[in-house]
């Protein structure tokens, strides 16, 4: 075929190749879209350890990721087992301890990572004997909110408040822990935009 030709008219099956090669191209630089935290209680978090931690140090530059990696552990083994959904209850953590600043009644040594029985001076809140304990009773009290009473624990009750959600509360999402949980208003707004920045990570 004459080259001036072939330039002029390009065959059939020229123009498929060319398409074919941009739709290649293009999926392959197009960017993934990022998977959005759910803001049920119950479920499966999405995120793993690593993620919690990343999103952990990236609101506190100096805090202990080493501690930080060893809650986001428990948190993750902790809530599958009582089918509560990690992600929220890692940056309910956040929330709750100034991202283990802590600071007001709870002090770290009391492993309390959800303020349970923090109220004054004269009730500081629950002490706990490890970490793991500390986190379990936290993942255990979400479970009192999301479910209703025959909905029985995986393990034993480690959550000396377990019971009192179960008489007067029920959310199934952040938003709903707002006035129950906290009386802060827009406690369900802070953590949804905790999720929000845990989303991206």
């Amino acid at each position: 075929m004459n080259k001036n030709c072939f330039l002029k008219n390009p065959p059939f099956s020229f123009f498929v190749l060319i398409s074919f090669l941009s739709v290649i191209f293009f999926s392959c630089v197009t960017p993934p879209q990022k998977e959005e935290c759910s803001r049920e209680l119950l479920g499966n978090g999405i995120k793993n350890t690593g993620q919690l931690v990343k999103f952990f140090m990236s609101h506190k530059e100096d805090g202990d990721k080493e501690k930080a990696g060893r809650l986001a552990e428990y948190y993750v083994e902790e809530a599958a087992i009582e089918g509560i959904n990690s992600d929220v209850a890692f940056v309910q953590m956040c929330l709750e301890t100034g991202f283990l600043g802590f600071g007001n009644l709870v002090l770290p040594e009391m492993n309390n990572f959800c303020g349970l029985g923090a109220m004054d001076a004269e009730h500081p809140g629950e002490y706990f004997e490890s970490e793991r304990i500390g986190v379990r009773a936290h993942i255990q009290h979400l479970h009192a909110y999301a479910t209703t009473p025959e909905v029985e624990l995986k393990q034993e009750c480690v959550d000396p408040r377990y019971s009192w959600p179960h008489k007067v509360k029920f959310a199934r999402t952040v938003q709903e822990l707002a006035g129950h949980w906290a009386t802060d208003p827009e406690y369900g707004i802070k953590l949804n935009n905790l999720l929000d920045e845990l989303s991206a990570f």
